[in-house]
């Protein structure tokens, strides 16, 4: 079925709205009731519901027999948030009413919902968890206190005073920091030392490359994109959308590219960091900066293993993440040293254009069925989103929903469990089961295969990544070797095993990762006492909420230790809400008339415990687990244990008791 429905064009961005996409207008709907039904049977009936109420100002069915349970996910999520039948059925004829309401009432934009509204509403989605609303607000352009963008001005709180931010990258995290700070109009500059913006998805362009999370949880909450084309974005369009975030924040003119911070030290008696810069033409710039916010990257240094003889290779050799798109790999021998996310990608991308794929094996990865991985967005879904007013935005807050309990029941060790090292926990065993069962069935008649790709560890002590069937398939073919034998050393024809096997390449792809607990690698960080900070970690890497560390006053780290999220949470998020607080600092530095804040050792102390205490319960902190997620001492320094509501409640105020103020 066909509508004549005519398009609206997107209205200019309010100044009144936190988000960079904000869209007053959309398409009327002009479709039959037959359409509309059709609709509905193939929506997402929670956020339908959400968005249909909103556009009404109708919640009188959003009752709490309505809720969707938010049925816990072992492997594969339950539709609708685990709503029953019974409730589908009643769903489906409410969102019916609704679309017709939005066509007989001619209804194609909504305002800035009232507040009871928008209470009612989220305490639907979070079938009552009232303790997840806060956070979600904070990602709602309808809620009248969103709450990301500052609500103070630098020209207001410090009129005259000379007080300049440096923001280090223009990544994610750097165009999170740039957009908040600009919103405060506190004077900052930004440095990258690439020549473009995009951070990782600039670096990382190999084949095959993109998301290994759902698309509508990857992007910011003020700028909330909403025609994505794909279910799980590829690189190039998430670089797109970086860029087009930075241009409508207004960025360009406050990067320099092809700068690199090298060093920096406090100066106790001015209160300011003396920094130092390099550029691409190798000239070096010494300045002088009120507080420093790093968006370096966690994931940004690739990793190569020393091995044995690689200069004796003859062929090309390159990372992941240092692409080189000069090089035809096409009908090649090609060999990919690693099985983790990057090579997930790479091998299904190349095995059928390469005459031979040796893939290296060190340790079998979990992975989470996603049939839809490399799937376009749905006719279904792309006319909600132009029809029914913010559908995507709530779709995407019903993503966030989701992602807040995540999957962390099905990784929290059980005491006492019998099926260590293996599984932690029932449930854990459970998971473990039905990804070997699922397995087993995409790779029929290789049992050799099965037993090779059968993980030693227990799910969720490492990373999952998605599967739908193409990794399987990959290893399956004829022209691919799985070597699980480890590297002697590399020769001038290829790779030599442990076993005594010669493979001969053409070409060498090192998917092995990054130095991800090398916080700041490269970069001197000079604090109070001419304490230097990789000293002070002493390969422990720590910050208080992952963004301070004690004796380094108005520094913060974007995406520090132990924020990453790995079965639940979302990146944004953790990155937007360390921008927010440490603009709530920078803040009480300029309320205060003071110099700088610094977070005392008692609370980066307290902050570490409580984590490690957390991280010791999940899979990846068992004694008998060892993955990237652990630093040089052993300490689970990369993840986040908690939720995203729980990182929302300890970011949201500078607590005094935890900091000095520096007079």
């Amino acid at each position: 079925m066909t509508t004549t429905d005519k398009a609206v064009p997107m209205a200019a961005q309010r100044a009144d709205i936190d988000d960079l996409f904000w869209q007053d207008d959309y398409e009327p709907i002009t479709a039959d009731d037959a359409f509309l039904a059709e609709v509905v049977a193939k929506a997402d009936l929670p956020a339908l519901l959400a968005a249909l109420a909103a556009a009404t100002g109708d919640t009188s069915g959003l009752v709490e027999d309505l809720r969707p349970p938010l049925t816990p996910v072992d492997t594969v999520g339950h539709p609708h948030g685990g709503m029953t039948e019974a409730q589908q059925e009643l769903a489906r004829r409410l969102a019916l009413d609704g679309l017709r309401r939005l066509r007989d009432e001619h209804i194609t934009s909504v305002d800035v919902l009232p507040d009871d509204t928008v209470q009612h509403i989220l305490t639907f989605l979070t079938n009552g968890n009232e303790s997840w609303v806060p956070s979600l607000r904070h990602e709602l352009d309808l809620a009248p206190d969103k709450g990301g963008a500052p609500s103070w001005r630098f020209g207001e709180l410090a009129p005259g005073r000379e007080f300049e931010v440096l923001v280090v990258g223009a990544g994610i995290a750097g165009i999170a920091a740039g957009h908040r700070y600009a919103q405060a109009d506190v004077p900052f500059t930004m440095i990258e030392a690439s020549d473009r913006i995009g951070g990782t998805w600039w670096k990382n362009r190999y084949p095959g490359v993109r998301l290994d999370t759902p698309t509508f949880g990857y992007s910011y909450s003020f700028a909330q994109k909403t025609d994505w084309p794909h279910q799980f974005a590829q690189g190039a369009e998430i670089l797109d959308y970086l860029e087009t975030v930075a241009e409508r924040a207004g960025l360009a003119d406050h990067i320099e590219f092809g700068t690199r911070l090298t060093r920096a030290v406090w100066d106790e008696a001015k209160g300011v960091w003396v920094v130092t810069t390099v550029g691409s033409d190798g000239v070096t710039t010494e300045r002088m900066f009120a507080a420093i916010v790093s968006g370096l990257g966690q994931l940004d240094i690739p990793h190569i293993p020393d091995f044995p003889g690689l200069a004796d290779f003859t062929g090309p050799v390159m990372h992941s993440a240092e692409w080189d798109d000069t090089i035809d790999w096409h009908g090649k021998r090609v060999a990919v040293i690693g099985t983790g996310a990057s090579a997930y990608q790479i091998v299904p991308a190349m095995v059928d254009e390469v005459a031979k794929m040796v893939l290296f094996q060190r340790s079998a990865p979990w992975m989470l069925p996603a049939p839809n991985y490399h799937d376009t967005v749905d006719g279904t879904f792309s006319w909600l989103v132009r029809h029914v007013p913010h559908y995507g935005q709530w779709y995407r807050l019903w993503v966030t929903t989701l992602g807040i309990p995540g999957r962390f029941h099905s990784v929290e060790a059980e005491e006492g469990w019998e099926g260590v090292p293996l599984s932690v926990s029932r449930t854990n065993q459970k998971v473990r089961d039905e990804l070997i069962g699922r397995m087993a069935e995409q790779l029929q008649g290789r049992p050799d295969l099965l037993e090779l790709t059968t993980p030693s560890y227990p799910p969720g002590a490492k990373r999952m990544l998605r599967d739908n069937g193409v990794w399987a398939y990959s290893l399956m073919q004829e022209r691919t070797t799985l070597e699980t034998s480890p590297i002697a050393r590399f020769t001038p024809e290829g790779i030599l095993t442990e076993d005594g096997t010669l493979h001969e390449v053409d070409l060498v792809v090192c998917a092995t990762g990054f130095r991800p607990s090398d916080y700041l690698d490269g970069v001197e960080i000079v604090g109070r006492g001419g304490v230097e900070i990789h000293d002070f970690w002493k390969g422990d890497t720590r910050a208080y909420n992952g963004v301070t560390v004690p004796g380094f006053p108005n520094f913060f780290m974007l995406y520090g230790p132990n924020v990453g999220g790995v079965v639940a949470g979302s990146l944004h998020f953790m990155i937007e809400r360390a921008v927010e607080f440490s603009l709530k600092v920078v803040r009480e530095v300029l309320a205060r008339d003071i110099k700088a804040v610094d977070v005392t050792p008692e609370a980066l102390d307290r902050f570490v415990a409580w984590v490690d205490a957390a991280n010791r319960r999940m899979a990846w902190g068992q004694p008998y687990v060892r993955t990237w997620y652990q630093n040089a001492s052993g300490r689970v320094s990369q993840v986040w244990p908690y939720t995203n509501a729980d990182y929302w409640e300890i970011t949201e105020s500078v607590a005094p008791g935890d900091h000095e103020f520096i007079a």
